[in-house]
């Protein structure tokens, strides 16, 4: 989903289950839930663009995903810049070294593919302030409410 607000471009994806979610699809929905949350976690001043990658894919590895870019698992990066582009620099990938730093913003989406199976992919996003990381977007809160309308 996009929306173009002068000149600027917008970028969101969510993952839904119609009916009731199988236990596979709730503990990946999960999983994603916190390889997204790893994600967040690395993202400092300062450091690569690349960490925050590592950080996402080494949630998905210890779950048995992957590894690297092999599905089942992570297949492309953990996410990409937003601006007047829908995808734009910087990215969230292996070999980027560029240092993140105040005023950046860019997805968080570190999607989870089991090919012939399902894939989940939850896309918020986050800015860089001088203090750190923040949300742009709210994050989603389970399988079963991803709107957070009875919390």
């Amino acid at each position: 989903m996009a929306a173009d607000i002068e000149g600027y471009r917008s970028d969101l994806t969510r993952t839904y289950v119609f009916g009731s979610p199988t236990p596979r699809q709730r503990e990946i929905w999960n999983l994603e839930k916190r390889t997204q949350a790893a994600a967040f976690g690395a993202v400092r001043i300062g450091a690569s663009c690349e960490s925050v990658d590592e950080a996402a894919r080494g949630v998905i590895e210890a779950a048995g995903l992957g590894p690297g870019y092999a599905v089942p698992g992570l297949p492309h990066r953990t996410g990409h810049g937003i601006g007047l582009d829908i995808h734009e620099d910087t990215y969230i990938v292996k070999g980027n070294k560029t240092p993140l730093e105040a005023g950046m913003f860019f997805s968080n989406e570190p999607m989870i593919c089991i090919y012939g199976e399902f894939g989940v992919r939850l896309e918020d996003h986050i800015y860089i302030t001088e203090t750190g990381p923040r949300w742009f977007t709210p994050l989603r809160h389970s399988i079963d409410d991803p709107f957070g309308y009875e919390t």
